[in-house]
């Protein structure tokens, strides 16, 4: 399970991002960041534009349809 996956599912704090971070900056993994984390367009354009806090936002609204 990715990042966002294990997110939603409650298994992990949305502060595990960092980890999921220096992981991916430290493998072979060819690909994107956001892709590694299972982050959409909107949720990567959110964190990159806005801030953390903008993609948490997103992923709790997740959380809470779900």
């Amino acid at each position: 399970m990715n990042f966002k996956e294990r997110y939603l599912a409650g298994e992990i704090a949305f502060e595990e991002i960092d980890e999921y971070c220096f992981e991916w900056g430290n493998s072979d993994d060819e690909r994107t960041l956001a892709q590694y984390l299972g982050l959409n367009a909107e949720e990567e354009d959110a964190w990159v534009s806005v801030s953390e806090e903008a993609l948490k936002e997103l992923l709790d609204r997740q959380k809470k349809n779900a």
